[in-house]
């Protein structure tokens, strides 16, 4: 199982800052990520659009030609903050299949994208799976002839049986799910069990972990505050285990977004990637490889 970083950890880093957070003195470049990737020695990226300056002329060359001299897979993670924002935003449409084109001159395969979010979560579902279901059916078309999987976050707005619908509706090989442990938990639903619903639809992960701050709502996302892989109360090593078992093909990507003021961005990834290593190397060995095997 890869292991790799989402840019996202390092959203201060780039310049966005939550009213409730305090700006960070550094500041960095896509480079400055890829870099940091390289030295802890990960298996891939996953790289927010929103911190990408496209428009300079070659600069999807010169980082495509940077991410395969450090040998990172990439996923390009398109939609920061609301993506089609429920199916309504036809102008995100037509960015996302921009970005497909983007996503397959960087060699990517899977190109992570967001349906709603948390802002919509209120307002009926059905119309909105309805309305991405159309956007999503266009789309894919684009990403087939283009060879890369569209993979839609959980993204504090859809349960998992909700996505297996859109699922349904979409049909395509080329639209599946980026798997966010943290978000399931925002959403009142078990991780390990919404992760066991869409196994067979993953191709890509943030894992982010989780811990309930004191006062507030639990319905505010940032009631649960990250922090290190590890250090909360998501069910990571269950998680893996379910994906291991369906043979999840994608990195393990640690994220981080409202991280608990007494940790530091950085210390945070560090603590999370070395996690996620220690319970790869110790996740036991599945039933139906035990079963499979000789004596």
């Amino acid at each position: 199982m890869k292991i790799g970083i989402d840019s996202y950890c390092y959203h201060r880093y780039f310049g966005e800052v939550y009213p409730f957070q305090r700006p960070s003195q550094k500041r960095w470049t896509p480079d400055d990520f890829v870099n940091r990737a390289a030295e802890l020695q990960v298996d891939g990226v996953s790289l927010e659009t929103c911190f990408l300056p496209g428009s300079a002329p070659g600069f999807w060359q010169r980082l495509k030609e940077k991410l395969e001299a450090n040998r990172l897979e990439v996923v390009l993670a398109w939609g920061h903050p609301d993506g089609l924002e429920g199916g309504t935003n036809t102008g995100a449409l037509a960015d996302l299949v921009r970005s497909i084109f983007i996503a397959s001159e960087l060699g990517c395969k899977v190109m992570r994208i967001v349906g709603s979010s948390l802002r919509f979560r209120d307002e009926p579902h059905n119309p909105q799976l309805r309305q991405l279901a159309g956007m999503l059916r266009e789309a894919t078309k684009v990403a087939a002839d283009q060879g890369v999987i569209l993979a839609m976050e959980n993204h504090i707005d859809f349960t998992a049986r909700e996505i297996l619908q859109l699922i349904d509706d979409v049909a395509s090989a080329n639209f599946g799910v980026n798997f966010d442990t943290g978000n399931a938990l925002r959403l009142f639903e078990d991780p390990v069990e919404e992760a066991r619903l869409l196994a067979p639809y993953i191709h890509a992960t943030h894992i982010k972990d989780l811990s309930p701050r004191r006062g507030g709502s639990p319905r505010e996302w940032n009631f649960w505050e990250s922090v290190p892989a590890g250090q909360g109360v998501v069910d990571i090593p269950g998680v893996m285990r379910v994906l291991r078992d369906h043979g999840y093909p994608g990195v393990l990507c640690v994220e981080v977004d409202c991280l608990r003021e007494s940790w530091e961005e950085d210390d945070a990834v560090v603590m999370g990637v070395d996690y996620l290593r220690t319970v790869r190397m110790n996740l036991p060995m599945d039933n139906s490889a035990s079963a499979a095997s000789p004596g």
